[in-house]
């Protein structure tokens, strides 16, 4: 994995803005409707191509397909694993429902054209991985449609869900208890990430779960409750990731992607140290936004482990305002004085532009907007910390 020896270097947490055409297909895919197999594909690397070439044109330096030819970041595994079926009732966040007028303010956006995460399939039969065939076609598009570019990222990092985010959206109707559920996919999930770090790229694990599940499946239990979860998916994931290299692997963390109050969220100090049992050598973190730009401090109380790196969310994904520059470089700084050691140091986004086909909150020209400042950022930083 890419270290920031000689200056900061830029990434972002994956997903990004989908074609109309290609939302509406992945909408249909997603209910098990029919979609034109040929078409389908061309969608999708002709969206490739575009976010490929928008991310270089900004300036990102560890770059990816944005997500383009997945549903969302949980659901897609619904066409590469068997034993999904029906439909889940997950719980909605806490804080969405806590305030009334915020729920009345925020109906109309539930009736776009989007894939649902709150209505995911469920778990009817025993989940197994159905062979790499389509990640490694994901791989190998990308590959090509980077080949064409005139130059390339310094680094290119592919998702995948955790088997507790699955576990979470994706419903247990089959296994005898939840513990037995996750262990399942945590086997299940095995191939799809030692076939990421076979093609020679970087796997992000998305994880929201580790923090997010509080004031959802957990919001009206005690702390202990929740913490105990945290490690058990943490532990299923070390599962899943196997002897894997550490430093090929990095996991994402978030509170949610959404704009809403997020006054019921769990704080980094009750988690951070427990993240650092993942066996992984990086982590990204929201750091950005109104409710948790504060937390940087927590990596003076809980120092970054030697051999993780940050990357640290230094830009908002939930908002259209666009960081200028300097707050961006301010961020940076903050994280690189707060780990002490600015080579350690990756500039990223709170979470993804697009975590669900039709999911998003900031307009796509504003989104490649944000990517600019967050070069721009970069570069200040860089000539201030080293």
């Amino acid at each position: 994995m890419q270290r920031s020896d000689t200056a900061i270097l830029t990434t972002h947490a994956g997903s990004l803005p989908r074609s109309k055409a290609l939302v509406t297909m992945l909408v249909r895919r997603s209910r098990g409707e029919p979609v034109d197999p040929d078409a389908f594909a061309a969608e999708v690397a002709a969206s490739t191509r575009r976010v490929v070439a928008g991310q270089l044109e900004a300036g990102v330096d560890i770059g990816n397909d944005g997500e383009q030819g997945r549903e969302s970041f949980i659901t897609y595994v619904q066409h590469r694993m068997t034993g999904f079926g029906g439909t889940s009732n997950r719980p909605i966040m806490r804080d969405i429902v806590h305030f009334p007028s915020f729920l009345e303010l925020k109906l109309p956006e539930f009736a776009r054209e989007m894939v649902s995460l709150t209505s995911a399939p469920q778990a009817l039969g025993a989940v197994r991985y159905a062979g790499r065939g389509e990640v490694e076609r994901e791989g190998e598009e990308y590959r090509r449609i980077l080949a064409a570019q005139s130059r390339g990222f310094r680094e290119s990092f592919m998702t995948a869900a955790s088997p507790g985010i699955v576990a979470a959206a994706m419903m247990n109707a089959h296994y005898a208890n939840d513990d037995e559920y996750v262990l399942a996919l945590a086997d299940a999930l095995a191939p799809e990430y030692a076939s990421i770090v076979a093609q020679d790229f970087v796997l992000q694990i998305d994880a929201p779960d580790l923090a997010m599940e509080r004031h959802t499946a957990f919001a009206d239990r005690p702390l202990d409750d929740f913490l105990r979860y945290l490690d058990r998916n943490v532990a299923a994931l070390n599962r899943a990731l196997g002897d894997l290299p550490r430093d090929r692997v990095r996991l994402h963390v978030c509170w949610g992607n959404y704009e809403a109050p997020h006054v019921f969220d769990v704080p980094l100090d009750d988690i951070l140290a427990r993240l650092y049992a993942a066996r992984v050598g990086a982590l990204v973190v929201s750091m950005a936004n109104p409710r948790h730009a504060h937390e940087v401090r927590c990596f003076v109380r809980h120092p970054l482990p030697a051999d993780m790196l940050l990357v640290a969310g230094v830009v908002d994904t939930t908002t259209n305002y666009v960081e200028h520059p300097e707050t961006v470089a301010d961020r940076i700084e903050r994280a690189a004085a707060a780990v002490g050691d600015p080579h350690r140091i990756l500039a990223g986004t709170d979470c993804g532009f697009a975590t669900a086909a039709g999911l998003g909150e900031v307009a796509e020209e504003v989104v490649w907007e944000k990517l600019r400042a967050l070069a721009a950022g970069a570069a200040l930083a860089s000539r201030r910390v080293f």
